[in-house]
């Protein structure tokens, strides 16, 4: 139920009004996003890579409204993969993009083909795209576009939620050879015609697309900072490396000598020399400590770093995942106050 308020009180704009009016302190914001410009991403990433961490940095401003600033958009995700690769930070970190910042929602053909010029961008920077997934209504059309990049940019990833229904068949569809696949349980308030809405039907169905995926020919990318799903990647990595699936995602190599770096960061060291490749992915500012911890024990661990002026839409729904949030946000608008 604090969810569902908390998402809906998002789209009234005289709650956006008042949040981003009120005086907040610093700590609020930059828990979770890393500045308003290129150069403060690059310096959050930079921070967050010599600690052994990997990052997917994200242009906060999703929905526009125009060419223009969709083109905007495109733009600033050029510049910032250009700024990764001055900092010598590519091999580290890949981008995150909603093709809504590209005008999905008032052209499609638009937002391909500045989707396309973003792949090229983070390939000729030595980096890769992942293309991140919005609410259900898109979700064909994303898919389809992701289909299009992967026939020139094999290395672009693909997210999908575990709270929509047709998840575990979308999985299937999208483990295959070198495909990157970011599962996460899902942040936008759906229907229950197309989505779980009880916590154990979203968990249970998680764990089965996580089933999918680590038994598929693909690179799962468990994005989720629940410690039993955390620990259940790891026991299904395992245990899907008996059936030889490690070995064979390991042995299909990247045919271009300068794309190794494109597609992610490679088995890594993992707690077993025969377990399936995978990577760990958190949110930026959402429990760090467990995300060293797992660096920690060798494991490979990715943070989705955001950036921009954009941060309103971002935030709310990190307060609507977890009350914890929530009490650090209303603590902090009071003693901002």
């Amino acid at each position: 139920m604090l969810r569902t308020a908390v998402l809906a009180a998002s789209g009234d704009p005289r709650v956006r009004q008042l949040v981003s009016t009120t005086r907040l302190t610093r700590a609020v914001v930059t828990r979770f996003v890393a500045g308003e410009d290129a150069a403060a991403a690059v310096t959050v990433a930079d921070g967050l890579a010599a600690t052994g961490l990997r990052v997917s940095l994200a242009v906060l401003g999703e929905d526009t409204t125009d060419r223009r600033q969709a083109e905007e958009s495109a733009v600033a995700y050029g510049g910032l993969l250009r700024a990764l690769a001055d900092a010598g930070l590519t091999s580290a970190a890949e981008v995150s993009v909603k093709l809504s910042a590209l005008g999905q929602r008032f052209d499609a053909s638009l937002a391909r083909d500045l989707a396309l010029w973003v792949c090229q961008a983070a390939r000729d920077a030595g980096s890769c795209v992942t293309v991140d997934m919005e609410d259900h209504t898109t979700t064909d059309a994303t898919l389809t576009v992701v289909a299009e990049l992967r026939r020139e940019f094999d290395e672009t990833g693909a997210v999908v939620q575990a709270y929509l229904r047709r998840t575990e068949a979308d999985c299937r569809a999208l483990a295959v050879a070198g495909g990157r696949v970011r599962l996460c349980k899902g942040a936008y308030a759906e229907p229950p015609s197309v989505a779980f809405t009880h916590r154990a039907e979203v968990e249970a169905s998680y764990a089965r697309c996580l089933a999918v995926l680590m038994a598929g020919q693909g690179y799962p990318m468990v994005a989720t900072h629940d410690p039993a799903l955390v620990e259940l990647a790891g026991r299904v990595a395992g245990a899907v490396s008996a059936d030889g699936q490690s070995a064979r995602w390991s042995a299909r190599k990247n045919d271009r000598q300068d794309g190794g770096s494109r597609l992610g960061p490679g088995p890594g060291p993992g707690p077993g020399p025969a377990r399936r490749p995978f990577e760990y992915q958190m949110l930026y500012g959402v429990r760090p400590g467990e995300q060293q911890r797992l660096v920690g024990a060798g494991e490979v661990v990715r943070v989705y770093v955001p950036c921009g002026r954009e941060w309103y839409g971002y935030l709310m729904r990190r307060l609507a995942e977890r009350p914890a949030n929530l009490l650090f946000f209303l603590r902090a608008l009071r003693s901002s106050g």
